[in-house]
C-alpha cells in the first residue's frame, strides 16, 4: 500500500498570510494531525511534554537492550496505521503475516497441553476460517458449530445502531449459545487483545466492530503485523524525521499550560512562558488532560470526558540464557498468561539468550502487584507453557505498567466519546479515545489525527484529501 506524502494542491500566494496551527500532544494522533496540516500548507508547531514522541507506544533503554513499553500489533485492516507507517517510511520495518496464523496453546486441558491454531486460507469470507475452526482442538464439536451461528449474527449487526453501545458483549454472546469455554477460548482470546476488556466489560458496539472488520470483512483483514524494530524507531525517530521534512516545528519537554481565544477565531497556546498564536489548535492528549485545557463552552458537557474510564495493560519481560520459544508469538489458555512474543532481535539482545515479552491486557487485578510477586506467578507459568524454559537461567525479569493504557470500552462509552469538532471554532480534539468507531488502538489514534486535521482544513477552506481508510 503506497500513498503520496503530500496530497494538497494548495499553494499559498505571496500576499496570503500563512495559516498556522498548534498540535498539543506528540503521540500517534498528534503526529498524524501535524503531518496532515503541514502537508496542506499550514505552519505547524507540535508540542509534547515528554522528551520523546510516540505517546504510549514507545521504547526505552535498559542497559544494552532497547525495550518497548508494551507489545503492540496491528492488522491488515488497520489502514490508517498502515498509512502512518508509509508516511514515516517505516512500513518495511513492521511487516504483516502473509496469512493469519495464531498458535494457541492450552495447558489447562486434563489430557495434557494441546496446541491449536487459528489461521485462514484463501477462500472468501466466512469460509476463510471454516477449516481452522473445524479442527480447533480447544472447543467441542457443538461449541465449534455454535461459533458459526454467532458469527453470522454478528455479521448482520448494524454498527450504527445505538442500542449496541448499551449492551455488553458477553450477554449478547450468551443469547447466541456461546458457552463460557467458547468465550474464553475464542471470543476473549481475540477480544481482550483488541479491546483491552473481557466480554462482560466490553461494549457490543466495539466488539462487533472488531470482529466484523477483522474477521468478517475480507479474508486477509486479520493478518497480524508488528514492529521488527523498537517502537521508538518508528514512532519517535522516523516520525521526527517526517515532521522535520514537512516543516513542522517540534518542541519536546513542552507541556501546554493553557489554551485561550484571541479575538473571534484566533487562538493562543501558552507553554513555558511562551505564547504561540494559531488559527487552529488540536488537543491530541488524553481525555483528562483535554478536559483541563478546554476553554469554557467548547463542549456542551465537558465533564463527560471524565466519565470515560481507563483500562491498564501489564507487560512482563523475561530474558533467558537460551532459546526457549521457536515461534514469533503465541496465545495461551488454561493459564494467567495471555500472549507471549519473542522480542530478542528487535531489542538488540546478543549472546545466545532469548527475550520474551508477556502481554497482559485488562490487567486491573495485577497492575500494582510487586515485581517479586509477578515473578513468582509468571515464571512457573512460562515453564508450564514452554518446557525448554524449565532448565533455563533467567538473566533478567522486569515489568512495565501502563495504568491508563486505553480507554475502557465499557457499555455506554460510545455516547461519551466526542468527535473532532468542538463548539469553539478552530479548536479540535484527537486521540484514540475520541469517536473514531474503533477501540483504543494505534489505528484509532491515527484515524483521530486524520479526522481532526480534516475538520480544521475544511474550516480553513483548504482543499485536502484524506488517505483511503477502507480495508485494503
Amino acid at each position: 500500500m503506497t500513498h503520496s506524502s503530500v496530497r494538497s494542491s494548495h499553494t499559498p500566494q505571496q500576499d496570503e498570510q500563512p495559516r498556522t496551527a498548534v498540535v498539543i500532544g506528540g503521540g500517534l494522533a498528534g503526529i498524524t494531525a501535524a503531518l496532515e496540516l503541514a502537508d496542506a500548507g499550514l505552519r505547524v508547531t507540535l508540542l509534547e511534554g515528554r522528551p520523546r514522541l510516540g505517546g504510549l507506544a514507545f521504547s526505552f533503554q535498559r542497559g544494552d537492550l532497547t525495550v518497548d513499553n508494551g507489545q503492540h500489533v496491528f492488522l491488515r485492516c488497520c489502514t490508517a496505521y498502515r498509512w502512518f507507517l508509509d508516511r514515516v517510511q517505516g512500513a518495511e520495518l513492521a511487516p504483516l503475516q502473509d496469512r493469519l496464523d495464531v498458535p494457541v496453546l492450552d495447558v489447562g486441558d486434563p489430557r495434557g497441553p494441546r496446541l491449536g491454531r487459528l489461521r485462514r486460507n484463501a477462500l472468501p469470507v466466512p469460509l476463510h476460517l471454516a477449516a481452522s475452526l473445524a479442527t480447533y482442538p480447544h472447543l467441542s464439536l457443538a461449541e465449534r458449530a455454535s461459533v458459526g451461528r454467532a458469527a453470522l449474527a454478528l455479521k448482520g449487526l448494524d454498527l450504527a445502531d445505538p442500542e449496541l453501545d448499551d449492551t455488553d458483549f458477553a450477554s449478547w454472546l450468551g443469547t447466541y449459545g456461546q458457552s463460557s469455554r467458547t468465550i474464553e477460548a475464542l471470543w476473549d482470546l481475540v477480544g481482550v487483545a483488541t479491546l483491552n476488556a473481557t466480554a462482560p466489560r466490553a461494549s457490543l458496539a466495539l466488539a462487533a466492530m472488531v470482529f466484523k472488520t477483522g474477521l468478517l470483512s475480507d479474508p486477509g483483514a486479520a493478518d497480524i503485523g508488528w514492529a521488527h524494530v523498537p517502537l521508538g524507531e518508528l514512532h519517535d525517530t522516523l516520525a521526527r524525521k517526517a515532521l522535520d521534512a514537512a516543516g513542522v516545528r517540534t518542541e519536546l519537554r513542552a507541556k501546554a499550560d493553557s489554551v485561550s481565544r484571541t479575538g473571534e477565531s484566533g487562538w493562543a497556546v501558552h507553554v513555558d512562558g511562551e505564547r504561540i498564536e494559531a488559527d487552529a489548535v488540536v488537543l491530541a492528549v488524553p481525555q483528562k488532560e483535554a478536559h483541563g485545557l478546554l476553554p469554557e463552552g467548547a463542549l456542551d458537557e465537558p465533564d463527560l470526558l471524565l466519565e470515560i474510564g481507563v483500562a491498564p495493560i501489564l507487560n512482563v519481560h523475561v530474558i533467558y540464557d537460551r532459546k526457549v520459544l521457536r515461534q514469533p508469538f503465541f496465545a495461551a489458555l488454561g493459564t494467567p498468561v495471555q500472549w507471549v512474543f519473542d522480542r530478542t532481535e528487535s531489542s538488540g539482545l546478543t549472546g545466545g539468550g532469548q527475550y520474551l515479552a508477556v502481554s497482559q491486557s485488562d490487567a486491573g487485578d495485577e497492575i500494582d502487584a510487586p515485581v517479586a510477586e509477578l515473578r513468582e506467578r509468571y515464571l512457573p507459568e512460562l515453564e508450564r507453557l514452554l518446557p525448554a524454559a524449565r532448565g533455563a537461567q533467567v538473566r533478567d525479569f522486569f515489568v512495565t505498567r501502563e495504568r491508563t493504557a486505553t480507554f475502557a470500552p465499557a457499555p455506554g462509552v460510545g455516547r461519551l466519546r466526542p468527535g473532532p469538532r468542538t463548539r469553539a471554532p478552530g479548536l479540535y480534539l484527537a486521540g484514540a479515545w475520541t469517536d473514531t468507531g474503533w477501540p483504543a488502538t494505534m489505528e484509532s489514534a491515527v484515524r483521530s489525527g486524520l479526522f481532526a486535521a480534516g475538520a480544521a482544513l475544511t474550516a480553513l477552506g483548504r482543499p485536502h484529501e484524506l488517505p483511503p481508510l477502507e480495508a485494503a
